[in-house]
């Protein structure tokens, strides 16, 4: 099946580490190994990423550099797109049998500059700072700073994905058995212009909304949205959290999750599962095989429990489907 995967920022550079290139590379490795499995069980691939903890310290050199005005954020996320998805793209083709084509393509992604996002930034991006230290920056550059756990990031306007400008170009790699590796960091956001022309605009889009977004216009049979967290949780935070294993959108719906993290994976996964029919997967990045077979993380369809057997029908399908073979030494 036509698995769209989108890989959270903080499962490609984990809370604390540093922003490193040796760190990020590493980590893009084990991210390859989880997605390598799924594409050997059979399943085509599209492959998208966060890129909240690499935009956020890249506006913070840019500024520091220039420090009248850094680089918008439409150019900075072009920026992390080509890098993060050069990465990606690298330590796929060392893994996966030779020959077997990979492409990082950038990608714009309309928005509406009349978005209510564009008047109360939500989006958490760039590190991690004391609540001194945050407020004393906002007053120096003009950000908006919001608690994120018991610390405080930056955070900007992100705007929901209304179109992808390139999805034609999408479609064809993927016609022709490219697993493409695209719309990274939500994409880069732009709006149309007075004459009908594609402008950047200064935002960062949602990435698991821009995910959902391209799984339905690709017509894609599941959305995988992979993290640094085993599942959605009911009552994250307290004493007995209760993971939500087999679910349907109707039963999220009734449920509230945390702004900035765990809530716009829910609504993306439970809209695109309302809108197409097909079946969404949250969870750990490690698992995401296992998400896909409906046996770790959430697993959301239309119907609920009727999901189970919906994933084991799957793996029945895919089963005996060739390993992937690594060519790493």
């Amino acid at each position: 099946m036509l698995v769209v995967t989108s890989l959270g920022g903080n499962a490609l550079l984990r809370r604390g580490e540093p922003m490193t290139a040796e760190t990020q590379r590493a980590n893009v490795r084990r991210a390859v190994a989880a997605i390598a499995e799924v594409i050997a069980a059979g399943h085509q691939v599209v492959i998208s990423h966060g890129n909240g903890p690499q935009i956020g310290l890249l506006a913070l050199q840019t500024a520091a550099y220039r420090r009248s005005e850094g680089d918008p954020l439409d150019v900075l996320g072009a920026e992390t797109e080509g890098a993060i998805g050069y990465m990606i793209e690298q330590e796929l083709e060392n893994i996966l049998p030779k020959g077997r084509p990979v492409a990082a393509l950038l990608t714009q992604v309309e928005v509406d500059p009349r978005d209510p996002a564009f008047g109360d930034p939500t989006k958490p991006i760039g590190p991690l700072y004391d609540k001194a230290e945050a407020e004393t920056l906002a007053a120096q550059r003009g950000w908006v700073v919001k608690p994120d756990g018991n610390k405080y990031r930056r955070v900007v306007a992100s705007p929901r994905p209304r179109r992808i400008a390139d999805i034609g170009v999408i479609r064809i790699l993927v016609e022709h058995g490219v697993i493409v590796i695209c719309a990274g960091g939500g994409g880069i956001p732009v709006v149309r212009g007075a004459g009908g022309g594609l402008v950047g605009i200064e935002a960062v889009i949602d990435k698991d909304w821009a995910s959902a977004l391209l799984a339905r216009e690709l017509g894609a049979e599941a959305l995988l949205l992979l993290t640094d967290v085993k599942a959605v949780f009911d009552g994250w935070g307290s004493a007995h959290p209760r993971p939500f294993r087999r679910t349907s959108p109707q039963e999220l719906r009734r449920h509230s999750f945390a702004e900035g993290s765990m809530r716009p994976k829910v609504e993306a996964a439970c809209e695109f599962v309302e809108t197409t029919g097909g079946r969404a997967g949250i969870g750990r990045l490690s698992d995401a095989l296992a998400i896909l077979n409906g046996e770790a993380g959430t697993w959301i369809t239309p119907d609920g429990d009727r999901g189970q057997q919906l994933a084991k029908n799957s793996r029945q399908s895919f089963r005996g489907a060739p390993k992937a073979r690594s060519r790493n030494p």
